[in-house]
């Protein structure tokens, strides 16, 4: 159980982490106005979801799943366990459904806008859903987060 424990937290940090690190370096790039860096740092958030984020998320489901299983919880009752589930669902959803396409929106946009000299109006609405709604699925797996060290149901 020793490794299960150890893959699940790993995949956690891996998660988190790079959900928080995205969002730093994305600002970062931003607040300096330097439109190639931000082209470069928007590719390379894209690129660490996949190394990274993705990744996450399958020890989490897999090691998650096996470990519930094994301490007796059930998966189809309301639960702290079941409800981190809907809660991880919906940020994935989120992350499918508005951050992605805002994501490869604002790689598209910032590409263009390199020769362009100034980031357009599209880039900058993309990155306005991106923070909106990237603040959302950074909170909702904080609060998995919580519900998972706390149990409280």
């Amino acid at each position: 159980m020793g490794i299960l424990v150890f893959l699940h937290v790993l995949g956690a940090m891996m998660f988190i982490g790079n959900i928080l690190t995205a969002a730093f370096w994305k600002l970062k790039a931003e607040r300096t106005g330097d439109i190639s860096y931000i082209h470069r740092v928007t590719r390379n958030v894209m690129t660490a979801d996949y190394w990274f984020t993705l990744p996450g998320i399958a020890l989490i489901l897999l090691t998650g799943h096996i470990l519930a299983i094994r301490a007796g919880y059930a998966l189809t009752e309301w639960n702290w366990v079941s409800v981190s589930e809907g809660l991880f669902a919906l940020s994935g959803l989120i992350w499918l459904l508005v951050l992605l396409p805002a994501q490869k929106k604002m790689i598209r946009e910032s590409g263009s806008s390199v020769e362009a000299g100034s980031l357009n109006a599209s880039y900058r609405k993309a990155s306005r859903l991106w923070d909106g709604f990237g603040t959302v699925v950074t909170l909702i797996p904080l609060a998995v987060l919580y519900l998972m060290l706390n149990k409280p149901f």
